[in-house]
């Protein structure tokens, strides 16, 4: 199925490995250009609680360190899934999502919540045991049709085994997908609009690129 994401817009070859564009994946390429823009040029608001049952309400302090180093840590998951939109490699497709995944619990890893720390904590283990079906499927790919080259196994010729496959989109559904995303649900305590729904589209472009790619494949 060559057209599933339409004809190439532009392709850029490294030697076996390459980047390419379709009308589909250069969509999700340009809404995370626009959503990182957005992340650079942004001030976060204050965060405010209110007291349950009462009229109280505080305003939660974020320093300016720990704002630069979560605005760095967006930055980086925005590049990750722009590198993730346009691969034309298995194997580069799964290291840029699990940078992703990195990026995610990078992006409040500063913020003082016990809340949000523990919440990042055991996404971090998810993502983290997500990472095995993910480069299991990319290496089982290979050991299977011995190449890992998107176009080539969307040309036919391979038998790209169902598993691979299944494996592939298991990986990117640890990385922050249903049911799975109840993992960092309370990550989004953390102060900061912009970085914290980072954390979420940057999980559902991977989703779709990798919807995609099994599809294609």
């Amino acid at each position: 199925m060559l057209d599933i994401g339409g004809d190439n817009l532009f392709v850029l070859e490294f030697g076996d490995i390459l980047h390419y564009y379709t009308p589909y994946t250069a969509t999700l390429f340009l809404v995370a250009v626009i959503f990182t823009g957005l992340v650079i040029a942004s001030r976060p608001e204050k965060q405010v609680d209110i007291a349950f049952g009462g009229d109280a309400y505080y305003a939660k302090e974020t320093t300016l360190s720990e704002m630069r180093f979560r605005r760095f840590m967006a930055i980086a998951c925005g590049l990750a899934t722009m590198g993730a939109m346009g691969s034309g490699d298995l194997f580069n497709f799964t290291l840029f999502a699990s940078l992703v995944g990195i990026a995610n619990i990078g992006i409040v890893a500063a913020v003082k919540s016990r809340h949000v720390l523990d919440a990042a904590y055991e996404y971090g283990i998810v993502a983290m045991v997500a990472t095995l079906p993910l480069f299991g499927g990319a290496a089982l790919i290979l050991a299977t049709t011995g190449t890992l080259s998107i176009p080539a196994l969307a040309a036919g010729g391979f038998a790209v085994p169902l598993v691979g496959k299944a494996f592939l989109a298991l990986g990117v559904i640890g990385e922050g997908m249903a049911p799975f995303y109840a993992a960092k649900a309370e990550m989004f305590r953390a102060p900061g609009a912009p970085y914290v729904i980072m954390c979420s589209l940057s999980s559902l472009l991977i989703f779709l690129r990798v919807v995609e790619i099994v599809i294609t494949i």
